[in-house]
């Protein structure tokens, strides 16, 4: 009698069971990579790298996009909802009890120092403002959080009322230009949009450079570029 058939891998087991290509998974859910920066992260060839992007996109676990400084450079990032729901369906693959709960609780308070983040946009007008404030309602006093921008300019009413409707007020928050944070010692510096990752000073103290490139909001009402 011929024994039953198996059911194949469930997609994200079989994507994320390699070991370069968890690597690359790790590395981007950090921070949006250029195929360079994580083959020198993975200490591998970049057409290796590069070959086992091309399987983690097929499987719909990572995406790329162009560069909006110049269009030369493409960038890696991470979907998240997708990876959480491949995860999700390979759990329930092996048993139906097997599903996601909920997110672990933050740690107390007292039991970690507080943490120094700057965000930074090219107007500091709505990414990096909204970021600031969201990093430091939601951490409970964790995180200090700033922001900045390499060609500041007005707080855009929209970024307001937005934030406004979620109780939180960006009316005393002034954009700055990122030379007034220059000699400041932080624990990350996040990048929000790939023109100021190219003008991105280097800060004392080695603090951790991230970048979550995000669009601009204020492009989608018309105002143009640069929030």
């Amino acid at each position: 009698m011929e024994p039953d058939a198996q059911p194949a891998p469930p997609p994200f087991a079989r994507l994320a069971g390699h070991p370069l290509r968890w690597r690359l998974l790790r590395e981007l859910a950090c921070s949006d990579r250029r195929v360079r920066e994580l083959a020198a992260l993975a200490g591998q060839p970049q057409n290796l790298v590069s070959y086992h992007l091309a399987q983690l996109r097929a499987g719909g676990l990572v995406t790329a996009r162009r560069s909006s400084y110049d269009g030369r450079d493409s960038y890696y990032r991470l979907d998240l909802e997708r990876c959480a729901l491949s995860l999700a369906a390979a759990g329930t693959a092996v048993h139906p009890g097997l599903r996601l709960g909920p997110a672990p609780a933050p740690p107390a308070e007292g039991g970690s120092r507080q943490r120094a983040a700057l965000f930074l946009c090219t107007g500091n007008s709505a990414r990096s403002q909204v970021a600031e404030a969201l990093a430091r309602d939601r951490s409970g006093g964790r995180v200090q959080a700033f922001s900045a921008g390499s060609r500041p300019k007005p707080i855009h009413p929209h970024a307001v009322r937005v934030m406004a409707e979620r109780g939180i007020s960006l009316v005393e928050q002034r954009p700055k230009h990122l030379s007034a944070l220059a000699g400041r010692r932080f624990d990350y510096v996040i990048t929000l949009c790939d023109r100021v990752r190219e003008v991105c000073p280097e800060f004392p103290g080695h603090p951790g450079y991230l970048h979550w490139s995000i669009p601009d909001p204020a492009a989608a009402g018309g105002a143009g570029e640069d929030a």
